[in-house]
């Protein structure tokens, strides 16, 4: 089993900043990709951006350029850098982890993010 644990969501203007974070515990294996989903009310859960072990990143179209994903793997902990904020960014934030291979996928239970126009 791996626990992830999530911070960093919150209220902010458009064009603010907020910074998620995701801590994984547990049993923890070196193969692995670590990212973020969200969802909006009445809306499908999205891929927002995800990091592999090796550094391989891949984004959201909506999100490329103002969102950065990074990764401290000695402290098997995933961030998300999101900058220029916009009102349809509001969603819950899930971090997630596909642990070894083949992957089994864990879950956060969320974080709230809202902007506020």
């Amino acid at each position: 089993q791996v626990q992830l644990v999530e911070s960093g969501g919150g209220l902010v203007q458009a064009g603010g900043s907020l910074r998620l974070s995701c801590a994984a515990s547990g049993s923890i294996f070196s193969i692995n990709t670590m990212g973020w989903y969200r969802q909006a009310p009445g809306k499908q859960r999205e891929l927002v951006a995800y990091m592999t072990n090796g550094g391989s990143t891949n984004y959201a179209a909506s999100v490329k350029g103002r969102f950065t994903i990074s990764r401290d793997n000695a402290k098997n902990t995933v961030y998300l850098q999101m900058n220029s904020l916009l009102p349809d960014d509001t969603a819950v934030y899930y971090c997630y982890r596909d642990n070894g291979y083949p992957p089994t996928t864990y879950w956060g239970q969320g974080t709230q993010v809202t902007v506020s126009s």
